[in-house]
């Protein structure tokens, strides 16, 4: 493992150099041409289809499942019911975030005596078509015996109902982490404030929803899953293990992928069920989520309430902050699901100078669809509840909201800042390098904060104008390793072999970018290849800002093991010492100088050379950065206009500008439509009540129109080759705090302090007349 790298400075790219070079995206023709391949359009020889029947209520024991009506119904092969598991199924395992206690809350691929949340699968139909496995599912009968829902994370934590029984408590996971003195610090501070914040719960929601196509042979008892992406290699484990196959036995084939976001690619039931019915069935069994069915059924996120409390000096200096956090998890823990939690937790301090801090967490079940990661899961929930703090805190002091955070930053003097070990399942750590500071005056400047401040609360054209601040650090990167193949087929023939997955980023034309650069060949001679088990040995994935970090790295590596290659090829033809041979970029030259030009060059090279790298890593990278929203609020209807919105992030050393501006772009507007718009609405019977696109209310370009993204790289990584910092979240992880602050400095005036999401234009006007009523 490489600890320390030391990057020259950035230089604007020259036409040789394309790594910080805006590369158009090689994939993007076959998309915009319409040869895309995405799962929906694979059609296996002689492939049925797959239904799944989902529980229609919250709550509940199952009585008995009668699959005999289905089973008569023309075209119908197959219904599996959890007595059809045998002793192959298990419940679905822990991927990351292994919080204390969550093992005894897994799911099963298929309820049994028991359902605990609206869309919790009970039976898999199998047909020859489509329409007669839908059919059949409806004739499936299931005589439910009701029981209490309990929606409501408080009123789980009473434990008056028990979604597991077994366990005695709906209390999942329970935990305390701290540094240095809270308790002293809030007793000698001149200046305290508590309140209560809520972040509503929503989720990711792609383009294309889930789906997979399952092959058996079994005549070599091999096992062919397409449609996976985002952790393949964990996948794979975690069917092998269930299915008791061998590894080996099992290739996860990613296609093409239309958006993750977080939500797409864990284990989910249907990752065991869809190889399941193509093993006892002997047949390819294809099964695509629908859209009303991709709102129960794929994880869910966001929802938790946190009582937060800010020590500080009478200037503004903040001494401490202590917390408590309410995580709603849904009825089961799912395999990433901790990891909401743990890092609200932990990304409570954000960039600042806090020496004193604690939190206690809270993990709760209740009977609605389990919860996992979205898109910066934890940070924006956790920047959101205290950049909001700090803004009240301003207020009660009479300071200037800008101030108080430059006043309170870490300094680049200060950096790397231990945070010290505020995750149970991690090391203690340090935020990197960085100018925390440099990052907040950039966006206050282009935002026009200081003459825009001066109206927040004043009646303009009607409404009431107002701009706030969200500052951010956040962690990319994750190890503990990626591994990259190249394989040189011949003169302008060489393929790269990732074992990150793509759903949609561009790892295609950043990858190649990379290699292309550190064998100094074209960049048109690289295919890129990626997701997929067969291409490599093993593989962690894409998640946590990690291809580029790790994955990047991976391939830097993987093309100096082809160098070596080279040399050691070149010193065989030669007979010269390889100590006497050097490679630059892809050709290998004496290294004393002598001789007409190059001993071997790879162009001319027909014989194939197949080279491997792994980047090992236990070092996390910290892009940073701020975000200023600048709003209007009709004070009658609570609509709210973002006039303007200017996120600025550093990446440490950016591949490909292009992408990480698309990157950067796309993320604030997720990040918008979870402060304005998205909300999962159950009843009080735990009915999911926003669970269709009529209902869950996502957010345009029409929504949005003015953005503006800012891309720094003034402080390079130095834990690996590329400088690289995580660059697929910064857009949305302050987002909602700088949001929630604009529309708060709008109303200060009218009463309404904001404290929950989202600002809806509902929610917004019922806080505006309570303000008017307490009058």
């Amino acid at each position: 493992m490489n600890d320390h790298w030391v990057h020259p400075p950035a230089t604007p790219p020259t036409r040789e150099r394309l790594v910080g070079a805006a590369v158009r995206r090689s994939e993007d023709h076959r998309f915009v041409t319409g040869r895309g391949r995405y799962v929906a359009d694979i059609i296996a020889p002689e492939h049925c289809h797959a239904v799944v029947v989902r529980s229609a209520v919250a709550h509940a024991r199952v009585a008995r499942i009668d699959v005999a009506p289905a089973l008569r119904m023309p075209g119908v092969l197959a219904v599996l019911t959890f007595a059809d598991l045998g002793d192959l199924g298990t419940p679905i395992p822990i991927r990351i975030a292994p919080l204390p206690g969550f093992d005894r809350y897994l799911q099963w691929p298929l309820a049994h005596d028991r359902v605990r949340y609206v869309g919790e699968p009970l039976a898999l139909v199998v047909a020859e078509a489509r329409d007669a496995a839908e059919e059949a599912a409806e004739r499936v009968v299931v005589d439910y015996e009701p029981l209490e829902a309990v929606v409501d994370p408080r009123a789980a934590l009473a434990d008056r109902v028990l979604i597991h029984e077994a366990t005695g408590t709906n209390l999942a996971s329970s935990y305390r982490v701290s540094r240095g003195d809270p308790e002293g610090a809030f007793a000698s501070a001149a200046y305290t404030r508590r309140e209560t914040f809520r972040c509503q719960r929503h989720s990711g929601v792609p383009l294309e929803t889930r789906g997979l196509v399952a092959t058996w042979d079994a005549t070599s008892g091999t096992l062919s899953v397409l449609g996976a992406t985002k952790v393949t290699f964990f996948n794979r484990r975690a069917l092998a293990r269930m299915l008791r196959l061998d590894e080996a036995r099992i290739e996860l084939i990613e296609v093409d992928v239309g958006g993750s976001f977080g939500v797409r690619g864990e284990f989910y039931p249907e990752d065991l069920l869809i190889p399941l019915a193509a093993m006892k069935l002997g047949r390819p069994v294809k099964w695509i989520e629908g859209r009303r069915e991709s709102f129960i059924a794929t994880n869910h996120s966001r929802q938790i309430e946190c009582e937060l409390e800010i020590a500080a000096s009478a200037d503004g200096t903040i001494l401490g902050l202590r917390g408590r956090l309410l995580a709603d998890m849904g009825a089961y823990v799912r395999t990433n699901g901790g990891v909401v939690p743990a890092k609200a937790a932990q990304f409570l301090p954000g960039p600042y100078r806090i020496p004193h801090f604690a939190c206690e967490v809270q993990a709760v079940l209740t009977n609605k669809t389990p919860t996992g990661t979205y898109r910066g899961p934890g940070r924006f929930e956790a920047n959101f509840f205290r950049e909001r703090l700090l803004d009240l805190m301003a207020s009660d002091l009479g300071l200037d909201p800008a101030e108080v955070r430059l006043k309170n930053l870490i300094t680049p003097a200060e950096l790397p800042w231990p945070i010290g070990m505020l995750v149970p399942y991690e090391a203690s750590g340090e935020y990197d390098g960085g100018d925390y500071g440099a990052a907040l005056r950039r966006a206050l400047e282009a935002s026009d904060y200081a003459r825009l401040a001066k109206d927040n609360g004043r009646l303009m054209d009607g409404r009431l104008h107002g701009i706030g601040i969200g500052c951010f650090v956040e962690s990319s990167g994750a190890g503990p390793a990626e591994t990259a193949r190249i394989v040189v087929r011949g003169p302008g023939r060489v393929e790269l072999y990732t074992g990150c997955a793509s759903s949609g980023q561009g790892h295609e034309t950043v990858m190649a970018q990379i290699l292309a650069d550190a064998l100094a060949i074209p960049f048109e001679w690289i295919r890129v290849f990626h997701g997929s088990t067969n291409l490599v040995a093993e593989g962690w994935g894409t998640y946590h800002s990690r291809a580029v970090v790790v994955g990047g790295s991976a391939v830097v590596a993987a093309a100096t093991a082809l160098q070596a290659q080279l040399v050691a090829l070149a010193a065989t033809r030669t007979g010269l010492d390889a100590s006497a041979l050097e490679c630059r970029g892809c050709d290998v030259y004496r290294s004393d100088g002598r001789g007409e030009g190059a001993v071997l060059t790879l162009a001319k090279l027909a014989a194939p050379l197949d080279a491997v790298g792994k980047f090992t890593t236990t070092a996390l990278t910290y892009t940073y950065g701020a975000h200023v929203a600048h709003v209007a609020v009709d004070p009658e209807t609570g609509a709210t206009e973002v006039l303007r919105l200017v996120t600025v992030e550093d990446v440490g050393r950016a591949i490909n500008p292009a992408l990480v501006h698309g990157q950067a772009l796309g993320s604030a507007v997720q990040g918008l439509g979870g402060a304005f718009l998205e909300e999962l609405v159950y009843d009080e019977t735990g009915q999911l009540v926003s669970g269709t696109l009529a209902d869950y209310a996502l957010p345009t370009a029409a929504d949005f129109p003015s953005i503006e993204s800012i891309t720094l790289q003034d402080a390079p990584s130095t834990s690996n080759p590329l400088g690289a910092k995580g660059a697929g979240e910064g857009g949305i992880v302050a987002t909602g705090a700088a949001a929630a602050n604009a529309v708060a400095a709008a109303l200060a005036a009218s009463g309404v302090v904001i404290r929950e999401l989202p600002l809806s234009a509902k929610n917004l006007a019922r806080w505006l007349a309570d303000a008017r009523s307490a009058r």
